[in-house]
């Protein structure tokens, strides 16, 4: 069995896919991850954001399904 990788999710994306790919990798629902990283950014101010913005350059697009 071939290990998970991170990937962004581009058919389920709404911005880059990061949440997406991060709610494929995790098995949870991608809601409840868009949720979190919403109400993280609220309380970090720009800290979650610039997280984003980098993860959006690191994390590599899915292929296509």
């Amino acid at each position: 069995m071939e290990p998970k990788k991170l990937v962004r999710n581009m058919e389920k994306k709404m911005i880059c896919g990061v949440c997406a790919g991060l709610a494929d990798y995790l098995n949870v629902d991608v809601t409840m991850v868009r949720i979190v990283v919403v109400a993280l950014g609220l309380f970090t101010n720009i800290a979650m954001i610039i997280f984003y913005i980098i993860a959006a350059f690191l994390i590599p697009e899915g292929e296509s399904y």
